[in-house]
This record gives C-alpha cells, sequence and structure tokens, in this order.
C-alpha cells in the first residue's frame, strides 16, 4: 500500500471509531481497551494468513500442523473461532459480545504467553457498536502490511491519550519527544530498560531507529521494562508484539522494587517519570544501591528516578529521560546530589523543551542525557546545554511538537559536540549551514553552549539551559502570552498550597505548645 493510501486509512480508522465510541455509553479508557484488542486481531490475522499456506503446504493428516510451527515462525496461532473474518459473519442470533470474549481466550490458549495481556469485556459494547466495530476492522488483514497495525496502534495510543488529557500522558509519551531523546542517545544495539514504561513507545522508537540504520533490531536490541499501572502492562506488551518485537516487561512499583536488577546492567536507559511524586517511603530506601548519592531530603521523587537511570547503566551506558525543570535548580539536599552527578563526568546533555509538548503537564521540560562512555575522555567535564524552546511545530493553540526536520536538526547539534558524522536525511542541512557553517560544533548563542565542571559550579550548579545559552530572539503571539499566563498561575496555585499545608502545620505546632 502506498504511503498516501495508508495515511488515509489510519486517519479514517479513527475517525470513524472515534464517531462510534461517541454513541456509546463506555468511558475513553473502556472504549481504548476494546478498541486495541480489535487492532490486535486484526494483525493477528494478517500475520497468519501470511504464513497459513506455507505451513499447512507441509502438514498431512498424520502429521498436522500445530501452534508450535507458528510460535517457530514467530506467528500467533489462531483457531477459526478467534479470527474477525470469522467474527464479522456470525449470525444475528448470536451474542456477539460473549463471542469475541471467547475469541481471545482462544488466543491465550494456544498462546498462554498472551494470558491477561489482549483485553476483555467486549459484552459491555452495544451490539449496534461492536458489528459496527468489527465491520470497520474485518477487512484490514486483506487490505494491509504487519507494519502498518504498529502504526494505526500507535495513532490510537495517541489520540486516546490527547483525550484522556493528563490520564493518557501517564501510559504515552508524545512521539516527537521520543523520537528526539532516540535520535540522541543512538540505541544502536544493547539492553534497552524504561523504568516507567508506560506503552512502551520509548521501545519501539529505539526499534525504528535500528531499523532506519539498516539492522534488525530483534537481533540487536534487549528489552526491558516497568509499569507500576496494571492495565498499561498489556498495552505495552501489545505495542511490542505488533511491532515485532518482544521484551520482558514486569508489573512493579520502581520506587520499592527491582525486577530487573538494574544496577549497572543496561547499555541504555530511557524513561518519561512522573513528576514530582510526594509520599514515597523513603524509610523503605534505605541502602538501597540504586541511589549511590543518597535519599533526597524533599518530598520528592525526581532525584530518586534521576539516580535510578543513573546507576543502571553499564560502565559505557547511555540515559536518556524527561524531567521537570525544577529539577535542574533545585537545592539543598537535592543540589549534593546533582554535584555528585556533574562531578562524576556522566552528564551529557541538557535539553531544554518548550511548553504544551505533553498531555500530562502545558510547562516547559527539560531532556536530562548521561554518558558513562566519555568519562576518561576529553568531554568528561563538559556538557552541552542546548535550548530548544524557541524551535517547535505549532500543531494548533494547546499543542506542539517538532517536525522530523526539527528532530534530526537537534540531534545533529549533539552529533558534532561529539564529534560525530551529521544525518541529513530528514532535510536539516538547511538549519545545519544556518547555524554552522563551517559544519563544526560552536556555541550559538540563544542555542547551545558548552560549558565546562568550573562554569558549572560557578553556577551554583544549576543544569537549566537557559543559564548557559543566553536568549533567543522570539516574536511572541497571543498564544504564547497564554502559555507564560497558565505556567504563572500553576506556579501561583502550587505556592498557595504548600502555604495552605505550611500554615496548617505552624498552627497545630503552635496550639499544641499553648495548650489551646
Amino acid at each position: 500500500m502506498k504511503a498516501t493510501d495508508l495515511a488515509r486509512v489510519r486517519a479514517t480508522l479513527w475517525t470513524a471509531a472515534d464517531k462510534r465510541r461517541a454513541n456509546s455509553s463506555l468511558s475513553v479508557g473502556q472504549f481504548r481497551a476494546a478498541i486495541l484488542g480489535l487492532v490486535f486481531l486484526a494483525y493477528a490475522e494478517n500475520r497468519f494468513d501470511e504464513i497459513s499456506p506455507e505451513i499447512e503446504a507441509k502438514a498431512s493428516a498424520r502429521n498436522p500442523s500445530t501452534p508450535a510451527d507458528y510460535k517457530a515462525r514467530s506467528v500467533l496461532y489462531l483457531p477459526e473461532t478467534s479470527r474477525l473474518s470469522y467474527l464479522v459473519d456470525l449470525p444475528e442470533a448470536v451474542d456477539l459480545g460473549k463471542a469475541v470474549d471467547q475469541a481471545i481466550k482462544g488466543i491465550e490458549a494456544d498462546n498462554p504467553e498472551l494470558k491477561d495481556v489482549l483485553p476483555r469485556g467486549y459484552s459491555r459494547l452495544d451490539r449496534a457498536t461492536l458489528i459496527e466495530l468489527l465491520r470497520l476492522f474485518a477487512p484490514l488483514p486483506e487490505q494491509l502490511g504487519g507494519d502498518a497495525f504498529g502504526l494505526i496502534y500507535e495513532d490510537f495510543l495517541s489520540n486516546f491519550a490527547a483525550q484522556e488529557g493528563k490520564g493518557g500522558g501517564e501510559f504515552f509519551t508524545p512521539y516527537s519527544i521520543v523520537r528526539l531523546i532516540v535520535e540522541i542517545l543512538e540505541p544502536f544495539q544493547g539492553r534497552v530498560l524504561d523504568p516507567a514504561c508506560g506503552s512502551g513507545g520509548m521501545f519501539v522508537q529505539c526499534a525504528k531507529f535500528v531499523e532506519r540504520h539498516h539492522e534488525d533490531a530483534t537481533r540487536r536490541l534487549s528489552i526491558f521494562g516497568t509499569e507500576k499501572t496494571e492495565e498499561t502492562v498489556p498495552l505495552a506488551k501489545m505495542n511490542l508484539a505488533l511491532h515485532g518485537l518482544s521484551g520482558d516487561i514486569r508489573l512493579a512499583n520502581t520506587y520499592y522494587e527491582d525486577p530487573h536488577d538494574v544496577v549497572g546492567a543496561f547499555d541504555f536507559v530511557m524513561a518519561n517519570p512522573p513528576f514530582n511524586v510526594d509520599e514515597v517511603r523513603k524509610e523503605q530506601l534505605a541502602g538501597d544501591k540504586r541511589f549511590p548519592f543518597g535519599i533526597p531530603k524533599p518530598d520528592n521523587a525526581n532525584y530518586l528516578w534521576i539516580q535510578e537511570f543513573y546507576s543502571a547503566l553499564a560502565p559505557k551506558g547511555r540515559a536518556g529521560f524527561v524531567m521537570a525543570n525544577s529539577a535542574g535548580d533545585a537545592g539543598h539536599s537535592e543540589k549534593d546530589i546533582r554535584k555528585q552527578l556533574v562531578e562524576s563526568g556522566a552528564v551529557d546533555v541538557m535539553v531544554a523543551i518548550g511548553s504544551n509538548f505533553f498531555y500530562t503537564v502545558t510547562l516547559p521540560v527539560t531532556l536530562w542525557f548521561f554518558d558513562k562512555a566519555k568519562i576518561g575522555t576529553p568531554r568528561e567535564d563538559q556538557v552541552l546545554f542546548l535550548d530548544a524552546r524557541h524551535i517547535y511545530n505549532q500543531i494548533d493553540r494547546a499543542h506542539r511538537d517538532f517536525t522530523p526536520e526539527q528532530i534530526e536538526f537537534l540531534a545533529n547539534v549533539v552529533r558534532l559536540y561529539r564529534g560525530e558524522d551529521v544525518e541529513t536525511i530528514a532535510g536539516s542541512e538547511v538549519l545545519l549551514r544556518e547555524h554552522f557553517p563551517d559544519g563544526r560544533y560552536v556555541d550559538v548563542a540563544g542555542l547551545c553552549k558548552i560549558a565546562t565542571r568550573a562554569e558549572i559550579e560557578s553556577q551554583g550548579w544549576s543544569l537549566n539551559p537557559g543559564r548557559y545559552t543566553g536568549s533567543a530572539a522570539a516574536v511572541e503571539d497571543d498564544g504564547d502570552f497564554a502559555v507564560k499566563l497558565e505556567e504563572l498561575y500553576e506556579e501561583f496555585t502550587k505556592l498557595s498550597n504548600d502555604a495552605d499545608i505550611l500554615r496548617a502545620k505552624v498552627d497545630s505546632a503552635v496550639q499544641g505548645i499553648l495548650g489551646v
């Protein structure tokens, strides 16, 4: 199928499915599970139909084919009653919701690795809606190729995340942010960890990076993930399967559990962890080797995550992750941890990202990158600060992303800093010539600066890119003003809430002393 035709199919599928959700009584989350399950069934039937003639040609009455024959070809065995083509043709008198749930059970019976992964509860959909959805997805196995189903799955994850807002951001990180992290990390091969993996988008983009460089991701990458939300783990496992990947995804709370024994074990770590989490039971973390620089005193888990990512790296490992802007300038015990991180020589690149890139927060964020391989090299004493707040593509008034050209350009700034060859497949050569006409790295005001450890110390060990790069000229429009006003209001609300909590504690203490 041509790319233009596939794009049309992807857009049509979402529009059609979303209309059906509007006419159902299901929540966005319930409908999401039902839709993604049908995408998976369509993919499974597509792969089954591709391989089945070859396998059945080798079978005989004495030696019939078995599910193991399909598994040997990395294909799920589908009993007839578990195929969309069968379900869509069932007589009207049949309980269709029950039949779909039985189809899921049938797949699990022959593929036990999928137990509790595929969605259930199709009986909750009214018959008319379910029939329409089955008719929408049933033709896909014959129309599309395997790669297309992965793209469709990503489309639905993204669109559902946008509809669910903050809740959606817990399982989905916007594509352009993940792509930028991956391009800077350059995960060509090795063990990859995401200890807050959501629906597995980081892993998928790692695999696509490997494939763009003409290698086999299934041979090059070993995938390990942890996710604390039970209903999200199946999203990740289905996402991997739809992209021809497999991985070890565990249900666990990363603060207190270490199912992958992470310390020093991974070549690449990447994540978009929850920001500013409070009430972590820090007494349970005493002596945990994942936190080599100490337990931060504030009721905030940011520096627990940061140390988790650092400690999980092998001696030549790299990490890239999203973090709240406030972590770059946090004081007291967090400042002491940040100082130790800088002094370790592993802090490599800091990238400031503008507002409205995420579903969870409208505020700007910072991408942090560690590289233990630079320890002992001339770059050990250096950190690249990159301010990308003025670089974005305005999708609509409330949402932004990066274009492929912008992603490639930002990654190329890092490549120049590292002394690597640049890439221009996505068309970044114009931006490169504009900012780096000699084809080598130089500090560019408002965009990038290499700072030494001494310079960082003089800035109070701050890792805020804006402190180093200076300001870039930018024209503000009404949308920018609205963003800034929202940022100020959110900060004001946070400070007000903190003040209320402090006032209550002071009142209680004074009343206790006075015996009131």
